[in-house]
């Protein structure tokens, strides 16, 4: 059976680059399989329907009619890679619904693999979010994302226990030229004759880690 993968970008703190690794995940998903259906959960950060409101649709976990309805859509092993952009406002809520739900074993009942990109930081608050995802989540499931970009320096330890996913740090030039709402990642790859690029090759480095994350959901769920 078919696996459909259910990407699910997260962190309690405001501002840890979530919407950015939402859009690069997106557009990789929309590069390799022709189409991605992306999910929309902020109130006031920059937000991915801006970025790609082509393919992204807005969601609500504040009431119970906007949990179902994005469950509802979560739960189709349709072959079409779903990413979340899970606002930090909201991930209590989400993440006390999951559990509540059984959406984990459900979801790998009916052939879908949820992957949760937890976006890593030093503070208290996310030291406190990941032991709770780790009750939850199975670790084969549960990804740390370190970026670079907000992370200067090592990772907490306890992060680095389980997979960890590394994105590098743009110089603030390049950073604020991806950070425009006009950008695309796949687009820059197509039409940009010079792979040497420090922008070229850091889309294609994180296109290939995404590549062998679903590898290993792969390998993990044969």
């Amino acid at each position: 059976m078919r696996q459909t993968p259910v990407y699910i970008i997260c962190s309690p703190r405001p501002q840890v680059g979530k919407t950015l690794i939402a859009r690069l995940m997106s557009e990789f998903q929309l590069l390799k399989n022709g189409t991605v259906v992306a999910f929309d959960i902020n109130l006031k950060e920059p937000s991915l329907l801006e970025y790609l409101p082509d393919i992204t649709e807005t969601a609500e976990v504040d009431d119970t009619f906007g949990k179902m309805a994005l469950m509802d859509r979560l739960i189709v092993n349709d072959g079409i890679a779903k990413v979340i952009d899970l606002g930090f406002h909201a991930f209590d809520e989400f993440f006390e619904m999951t559990e509540e739900i059984g959406f984990m074993k459900e979801a790998v009942r009916r052939g879908i693999s949820p992957v949760i990109l937890f976006v890593g930081d030093t503070d208290r608050v996310s030291a406190r979010g990941y032991p709770m995802l780790q009750r939850q989540i199975p670790a084969s499931a549960l990804v740390t994302i370190d970026n670079e970009h907000v992370v200067r320096g090592e990772l907490p330890a306890a992060f680095e226990l389980g997979k960890v996913l590394r994105i590098a740090a743009l110089p603030v030039f390049l950073k604020t030229y991806v950070d425009r709402l006009s950008f695309s990642f796949s687009d820059y790859l197509r039409h940009e004759k010079d792979s040497s690029t420090e922008l070229h090759q850091w889309i294609r480095r994180n296109y290939l880690s995404f590549r062998e994350l679903e590898l290993s959901l792969i390998l993990h769920g044969s």
